[in-house]
């Protein structure tokens, strides 16, 4: 996924289907200056954790 879509996404009212390694999560802020991505599981929005957008899929 490229930065501009995260934002897209993580901007969006609607909830889309984006996974990273596999799980599905919640894109909560984007970096679009460096392709980073704050992101947590959907079931454990404790864990929070930044990643590079390059590694987000969306369903």
């Amino acid at each position: 996924m490229d930065a501009k879509r995260a934002q897209e996404i993580a901007s969006s009212e609607t909830m889309a289907n984006v996974s990273y390694n596999g799980g599905k999560i919640y894109i909560e802020h984007v970096d679009q200056d460096t392709g980073n991505a704050t992101v947590h599981p959907l079931e454990k929005p404790e864990f929070k954790q930044n990643v590079s957008v390059d590694d987000l899929t969306e369903q």
